[in-house]
């Protein structure tokens, strides 16, 4: 055995490695550095908080704020790892009510970028200034500022070239670093924020009275307009409170949704779930509502220490926090009069369905009876009923109904049984062994295929007034037993499948789907999506076609840019012009509409435009522009296409099949979901047992 294999395998890392391993954790990019560092003024007391950065964090972040500053022995300890004011026992770490605690952040950021500190305390007569470079105390001496704290961060993973070489361009590194600066200014309204990307102010809000009030200064008057408050919970689970939007203002992606618990910036499936299960009914499936929540947990309901970046939390009663949310959501809508109509349609076909069954029951019962009487006396009548307690003002189903019905089902019966009765001999000799209720129940089974089949009975033929009982009567009531589902059979279908035979619609099943034959058999057709596919391809034209047709609006509408929108808008411009776009950028944050493309109704602009600003980011504005075209086309199309529940005439089916059909995937949607839908005859044949 040699020297080496004797040698330990297992060392402690210096100091600094570790940092820059945990700095792999907490500094993900630029606006994780801010997040840190925003955080730390705001358990320092901050009123004010200024933020500056120059190419996208690379080369500059700066916060500055009004806190309470640091001691100098503070500021030194500040920089190594574990170091924290913010925590003291393990009790203290169950229990944790400040942003910052576990002393990693600013070890972390000191060893992959060079840092300058510089803070005072309302007692000290000088400021202290720290520089440290990869993570070595390069200096220590006194400087000149107000109480609070200055802390520059140059040139980010200068020492990592690996680290530097993943971030993204400038304008998705602003995106990030704005948004956050949105998120925190969201959650403290009291506090005055302030951001600027290389000396252009970006963000600018002074101290604000409430939620609302900041919510205005950061969206603009537009989106306030639909917000409605939200306000309730449940003691010793969570308060909630926030606002979110009506149902006009909705999103096909949750980036407008902000979700705090204890002021702090989460991102949470638990919260997403219960603001969902909170619109329930009321948004149609793919489509999100803004929302702005605020989650009051006590702190030992809730662990805030499960993820290094401290995005992620994880409540003790998960499922008690989701029903919580869900009902102070429904209780917002309920008082904006969104979902009472709902419930009282609910409650009024439950109240129908009651009435109904109560009344056939009775009229099972009564038919039976009458049959009996009848088998013996073939001349007995009733010419009327009273069915006084079965009258609810709650229903369309009255008093004149029932008896009308009745009245008919009696006269059916006295035909059929003239019909059916033996003769007077017969009668003696079989009266004491017939099954008086099977025969009773093959009347009302004759009773349904007469009114069904619309025999031409002579009774019916002689009385008009019959004639119109018969066609007043419920067939709701009659309930058909359970049929096979044809799930296991119907597959979505392939541009193979298709003949060259003229694929005709037939009609339309909830005026949604398109339902149509062709020579294999019966296809259903997503009539959104279809229209999505072909206007998808009208909007990806090659660049060498001529620009999509726009129409003027009448009054140009104004658009309010959050600061990350702002962002946001000069990548897209360009694209969104070639799409059919008249837009123009007033002062500040403001955009007019002037235009837009023909295929989308003028309602749609701007929700249609939030929509790209805020999806066409995240890790995409550095892609080609080509995908960075597809996105926003793709948006287009789904918000111009018909929607469900929209009735189409057969011209209008014909016209979507026929221009499906040559369009470059017939069968998927933009988003990848399929159109059309087959069942072909052998399947059908098979399912019948024909095969």
């Amino acid at each position: 055995m040699t020297h080496d294999e004797n040698m330990n395998k297992i060392k402690i890392l210096s100091d600094n490695l570790a940092n820059q391993i945990a700095a792999g954790e907490v500094v993900e990019r630029p606006a994780s550095v801010i997040k840190e560092l925003v955080e730390n003024s705001i358990d320092a007391g901050a009123k004010r908080i200024q933020v500056d950065i120059e190419l996208g964090g690379r080369r500059l972040m700066r916060v500055s704020d009004d806190g309470e500053g640091m001691l100098r022995d503070d500021a030194i300890l500040a920089f190594e790892r574990h170091a924290t004011s913010k925590i003291k026992s393990l009790e203290d770490l169950g229990a944790i009510s400040t942003l910052g605690f576990r002393g990693e952040a600013l070890a972390s950021i000191a060893s992959v970028a060079k840092i300058e500190l510089i803070t005072k305390t309302e007692n000290d007569l000088a400021a202290t200034r720290v520089v440290i470079e990869g993570g070595k105390l390069i200096d220590v001496k006194e400087a000149a500022r107000n109480t609070g704290t200055t802390l520059n961060v140059r040139d980010l993973f200068f020492n990592t070239p690996a680290r530097r070489k993943f971030m993204r361009s400038e304008a998705t590194e602003n995106y990030h670093l704005t948004a956050i600066i949105q998120h925190y200014a969201l959650a403290h309204p009291e506090i005055a924020f302030t951001l600027t990307s290389n000396g252009r102010e970006v963000l600018r809000v002074s101290p604000a009275r409430d939620l609302r009030e900041r919510a205005y200064q950061i969206f603009g008057g537009n989106l306030i307009e639909s917000l409605l408050p939200v306000s309730g919970g449940r003691e010793f689970i969570a308060k909630v409170s926030g606002f979110v939007s009506a149902p006009r203002e909705r999103r096909t992606t949750r980036d407008s949704q902000y979700f705090f618990v204890n002021q702090r910036f989460v991102k949470d499936k638990v919260v997403a779930g219960g603001l969902l299960e909170g619109f329930r009914a009321v948004l149609p499936h793919g489509v999100y509502p803004v929302a702005f929540l605020f989650l009051d947990i006590p702190h030992d309901e809730i662990d805030v220490n499960v993820h290094p970046a401290k995005t992620e939390v994880r409540f003790r009663r998960s499922e008690a926090v989701k029903e919580t949310i869900a009902e102070a959501v429904r209780e917002a809508l309920a008082r904006a009069g969104i979902v009472r109509a709902e419930e009282e349609r609910r409650n009024r076909e439950s109240e129908e369905t009651s009435a109904k069954l109560q009344f056939e029951n009775i009229q099972n019962e009564t038919t039976i009876s009458n049959s009996v009487v009848a088998d013996i006396n073939p001349n007995y009548t009733q010419t009327e009923i009273n069915f006084q307690t079965f009258q609810n003002e709650s229903t369309d189903f009255s008093l004149n109904d029932t008896v009308r019905i009745e009245d008919k089902l009696t006269t059916e019966t006295l035909s059929i049984t003239e019909q059916v009765l033996p003769t007077e001999t017969e009668f003696a000799s079989e009266v004491f062994s017939n099954d008086f209720e099977q025969k009773a129940n093959n009347i009302e089974t004759e009773n349904f295929r007469i009114e069904n089949e619309n025999i031409e009975n002579p009774v019916f033929r002689s009385n008009d007034l019959n004639e119109e009982r018969v066609k007043n009567y419920d067939r709701s009531a009659v309930v058909m037993p359970p049929v096979n589902s044809a799930e296991k059979v119907v597959k979505a279908a392939e541009v193979a499948d298709f003949s060259a035979s003229k694929i005709r619609p037939i009609g339309q099943l909830h005026n949604s789907f398109i339902i149509a034959v062709d020579d294999e058999g019966m296809l259903l057709i997503d009539q959104h999506v279809a229209h999505e596919r072909i206007l998808f391809d009208k909007f990806r034209k090659k660049e060498t076609e001529r620009k999509i047709e726009s129409q003027n609006l009448l009054l140009p509408e104004t658009f309010d840019l959050t600061p990350a929108q702002s962002q946001s808008f000069s990548v897209v411009e360009e694209e969104l012009e070639n799409l059919g776009f008249g837009l123009m950028r007033l002062s500040g944050r403001t955009v007019a509409i002037k235009s837009v493309p023909t295929d989308l109704p003028p309602a749609e602009a701007r929700n249609l435009l939030a929509e790209i600003l805020d999806t066409v980011d995240n890790e995409k504005r550095g892609q080609a522009k080509a995908s960075l075209r597809d996105d926003i086309a793709a948006s287009l199309a789904c918000k111009a296409a018909v929607k469900i529940n929209m009735k189409l005439t057969p011209e209008k089916m014909q016209w979507l099949i026929d221009r499906l059909l040559i369009t470059s995937s017939p069968t998927t949607c933009p988003h990848g979901r399929p159109v059309i839908l087959r069942l072909t005859m052998k399947d059908i044949e098979r399912g019948f047992h024909r095969t």
